[in-house]
């Protein structure tokens, strides 16, 4: 191997010398991976189809002592580093152009403790990885809504979905976590050890340091739930949102049911005469005894004339993939998002609109409902601040073709904008797509100043940059 030449962090290059490659991957029990490598370009493609980014080295890490050698590695060196857990984060931050790209997709490993609900994760583990593990002990984790998403960004930035409301976000049940932080020691944070830390990393990212295990408190959940899609046409849409909000108004905790507006993709119990026209779908599910999930379910199905109601007992393992074929990776995203404590009228109407105007048959708009036990946290308790909203609402863009990305992009901007007046004013961190580094600040809130002095104490020089940014205090509102 010859000397390498790779970014560094103020954005030129730095030489590393072929010695010192050589004497990281001898430390390793994974491997360093350079362009030469034939699983190079696998191991830097990920979700978003849009990112093709090309890193001077990819560390492949097996355990926790690769990712401190890694991080040491880059830290001494002062290199531009990014963080792979899933690969599925929107802005692409998984991957850097010249520096190093520390890849913990190998670490897959999910333990349970029975005895103690508890589970141990490793960051490299999906969501399918934890439910298969758990569900097996009618155990669960309350995560997000797309079994391929890794459970390290989930985490770090928030995670909701189906059982949201009755367990919590994701990062409410994290018990500890085993960081390398950035000047390359592997620490506890915990209640009781780097509690700040542990703040800071329930909401803040990845800008903390690399999490190499999970602690999780897990619950009780059978592993049949009733679960299920109720179809209505386009046509009908602005009624039944009306009548969706309100019956929301009184659900349980263990009722989620969210809304999803799009082109009707082939789904075999749909007659065919709608394939492809925009229709309304209320997706819900209710994570508790199925016979109460009838009575509890039954406001919402009884809305409208559905073109189809295929709402009954699932698995839950199953339900969790349900939305994956309509997620696949490879195609090209860009993603918008609002919280709204209240879908209004003209909220509905602005919705409406922008689905007349879809770009493409991939292109959808959804609304999550959350609140419940998500939503009895103080702000203040994690820096994931945004507990009092009652829906997100995520524009996703999603296209195959490189000639569409304005239009499509700029389909999503242009509803983002309309609206942004009747918006909460937060952000969901994992819904911000790359060009959305402005609005960090306001995401964030009153927790803000916080996050910037633990990222202060923590990670002085920024090396942890390439995420949803909190910068050191010395370089807040540097370029």
């Amino acid at each position: 191997m010859n000397d390498m030449s790779l970014t560094n962090l103020q954005a030129g290059k730095t030489t590393v010398k072929a010695e010192a490659v050589d004497a990281l991957a001898g430390q390793l029990r994974g491997r360093v991976l350079t362009e030469n490598d034939a699983p190079y370009d696998e191991a830097r493609t990920i979700w978003n189809g849009m990112i093709d980014r090309k890193p001077a080295l990819i560390v492949q890490c097996a355990g926790a002592a690769d990712v401190v050698n890694a991080v040491r590695f880059a830290a001494e060196n002062g290199l531009l580093v990014a963080v792979r857990g899933g690969g599925h984060n929107i802005a692409g931050n998984a991957v850097c152009d010249g520096g190093l790209m520390i890849d913990l997709s190998p670490m897959k490993s999910v333990r349970v403790d029975v005895a103690t609900k508890r589970a141990w994760v490793e960051p490299g583990a999906t969501l399918a990885d934890v439910d298969k593990e758990t569900q097996a002990f009618r155990l669960v984790l309350p995560t997000g809504i797309n079994s391929t998403t890794g459970i390290a960004g989930l985490t770090l930035g928030g995670g909701f979905g189906w059982l949201t409301r009755k367990f919590g976000l994701t990062l409410d049940n994290l018990l500890s976590v085993d960081v390398v932080t950035a000047n390359g020691e592997l620490v506890r944070a915990s209640p009781t050890e780097h509690r700040d830390l542990f703040w800071a990393l329930r909401g803040g990212g990845g800008n903390f340091g690399v999490v190499t295990a999970f602690e999780f408190q897990l619950h009780e959940l059978d592993t049949q739930v009733l679960a299920g899609l109720v179809v209505h046409p386009f046509a009908d849409a602005q009624a039944v949102l009306q009548q969706y909000r309100e019956a929301l108004e009184t659900a349980p905790d263990e009722l989620t049911c969210w809304a999803v507006m799009r082109q009707a993709p082939p789904l075999p119990f749909l007659p065919e005469e709608w394939h492809g026209k925009e229709i309304l779908v209320l997706a819900m599910c209710y994570s508790g005894d199925i016979a109460a999930g009838g009575q509890a379910t039954a406001a919402l199905r009884a809305i409208g004339n559905p073109i189809a109601d295929v709402v009954g007992p699932s698995p839950f393992v199953g339900w969790q993939q349900a939305f994956d074929p309509l997620l696949t990776p490879g195609a090209r995203n860009y993603w918008k998002s609002h919280d709204f404590m209240e879908l209004s009228d003209t909220t509905i109407g602005i919705l409406l609109e922008a689905i007349r105007q879809l770009p493409g048959p991939e292109c959808e708009i959804f609304i999550g409902h959350v609140g419940g036990a998500a939503g009895r946290v103080a702000a203040e308790e994690t820096a994931f601040p945004q507990r009092s909203s009652h829906f997100v609402m995520n524009v996703h863009a999603r296209w195959r073709e490189p000639e569409m990305d304005q239009v499509c992009i700029d389909w999503a901007r242009r509803l983002f904008e309309a609206a942004k007046p009747y918006a909460a004013g937060t952000a969901y961190i994992n819904f911000m797509p790359a060009d959305e580094v402005d609005r960090v600040e306001t995401a964030y809130g009153s927790n803000y100043g916080r996050l910037v002095e633990v990222k202060r104490r923590y990670d002085p020089q920024n090396l942890f940059r390439m995420n949803q940014n909190v910068r050191p205090i010395e370089e807040r509102g540097a370029a």
